[in-house]
């Protein structure tokens, strides 16, 4: 059927395969739909009709109930009990009141805030859609280019996808079989690290032009009073940090036991500052939500990795990368710039469920760490984020301020996009940031 093509017919079936899928998705066809329809006829055509049947109707089940999946509803409802509890209020107005002295200090104070959120939250779309309804309108009250505000947020919700508890990290743990809690951990350092680094554009930033980023006011700024009162009610999201951190590092609770304690805390804390029935009812529906798509995710792409179990893709690229006569770091460079590419036309999640399975042997024959690989290929996913035309958290920023175009928005994240180069960089040529504090668990 496949004559002339210069492949063994599995391989070649493979690689007509991921054509037709990337073809697909450029043509606007959802990625969990896609991958399934590929993958199921690409497995019919490799084995036959009964076992491909048996495959799609099995295979997909026993992934999606692995048990280390069952951490991720419980963070994302306390991202979103947390936002209805007005705790992201309360987390921005701490961050401005002790931050906000500093040259393009509210945009500073927004990033942070972002990332105390992300630490209870690990939904990068909700953590954009939360500050630009909180953060964005007080900083074009002080005389903010807008842009800059927008990009601030968009650029501040990617944090996410880094500080624990990060969703996107418990979906590389679970694909390519690594240890959730180690990599949670990893997380902390690489996102401390992008919003200080995001932090120092900004200054930079305000320096150049001070006309985009005003100063307070001496006499709007905050006294060290305000600064002490803003602290208490921040109690509960450092108790859910704190608990997170202190049980996967000591050992004392698995992930999901520590997501469901925090979870509870969040609860009860919105319960007891009169957080009415609606908004937890909205919480439990947009939790339930995100967690359908991300499951529906794995479900259509385990039957296409499947498929390209049976075509000997992963091996055939896994000999090719290690035959390559370079660098292992150039290598890996490389397949970091394909990732960017691929960034553009793509969701994170499905990115990284899609590409992992093949790309992920190739970079451990090069002899790379696995856990510092999957903070590397997470923050490139955190890139894609902000990247045209997809840039899912820049469409968010526009979709709830429509006083803000996308073009703006885009433009807003040019220079947090060349933070992001720096950040990977960085850990590029400092390992030891990554897995310092995974290393302290063995």
């Amino acid at each position: 059927m496949l004559i002339g093509l210069g492949f063994e017919h599995p391989l070649a079936v493979g690689l007509i395969g991921v054509g037709l899928l990337i073809l697909l998705v450029l043509l606007g066809v959802r990625v969990v739909f896609a991958a399934a329809i590929i993958g199921l006829v690409g497995l019919v055509e490799l084995i036959g009709w009964g076992p491909a049947a048996g495959i799609v109707g099995i295979v997909p089940h026993a992934k999606a109930t692995t048990y280390a999946l069952s951490v991720l509803p419980m963070f994302i409802f306390i991202g979103f009990v947390a936002f209805h509890a007005g705790m992201t209020s309360q987390l921005f107005d701490a961050a401005r009141k002790w931050l906000g002295w500093m040259p393009g200090g509210l945009a500073v104070a927004t990033v942070f805030a972002t990332a105390g959120f992300a630490a209870v939250s690990g939904a990068s779309t909700a953590t954009s859609a939360v500050f630009a309804r909180v953060a964005i309108p007080e900083m074009l009250r002080h005389g903010y280019d807008k842009r800059l505000s927008a990009g601030v947020v968009a650029a501040g919700g990617t944090l996410a996808t880094l500080i624990p508890p990060s969703a996107i990290l418990v979906i590389y743990a679970i694909i390519v079989e690594e240890s959730v809690g180690r990599l949670l951990l990893a997380g902390f350092l690489p996102g401390l690290v992008s919003a200080i680094v995001y932090a120092a554009i900004i200054v930079i930033w305000a320096l150049m032009k001070p006309e985009q980023a005003p100063r307070i006011p001496q006499s709007d700024r905050a006294t060290w009073t305000e600064r002490l009162t803003s602290l208490p009610p921040l109690l509960p999201i450092m108790a859910v940090v704190f608990i997170i951190i202190s049980a996967i590092y000591q050992g004392w609770a698995t992930p999901t036991e520590a997501g469901a304690l925090g979870a509870g805390i969040i609860f009860v804390v919105a319960l007891a500052r009169g957080t009415g029935l609606k908004p937890i009812t909205e919480s439990l529906m947009e939790t339930a939500k995100l967690t359908v798509m991300i499951f529906s995710l794995i479900w259509g792409v385990t039957v296409f990795v499947r498929f390209l179990g049976f075509s000997g893709l992963a091996e055939a690229f896994t000999s090719l990368v290690v035959g390559i006569d370079a660098p292992p770091m150039v290598i890996m460079v490389c397949i970091l710039l394909a990732y960017a590419v691929l960034g553009m036309f793509m969701d994170a999640i499905g990115m990284l469920l899609l590409t992992l399975p093949v790309v992920y042997p190739a970079v451990m024959a090069l002899g790379f760490d696995s856990i510092w690989f999957g903070i590397i290929v997470v923050k490139m996913a955190e890139i894609c984020l902000v990247t045209p035309p997809i840039g899912l958290n820049c469409f968010v920023v526009a979709a709830v301020r429509p006083d803000i175009s996308l073009p703006d928005v885009f433009k807003g994240i040019t220079w947090f996009f060349v933070a992001d180069v720096v950040t990977i960089i960085v850990l590029l040529a400092f390992p030891g940031i990554v897995t310092w504090l995974p290393d302290l668990m063995r």
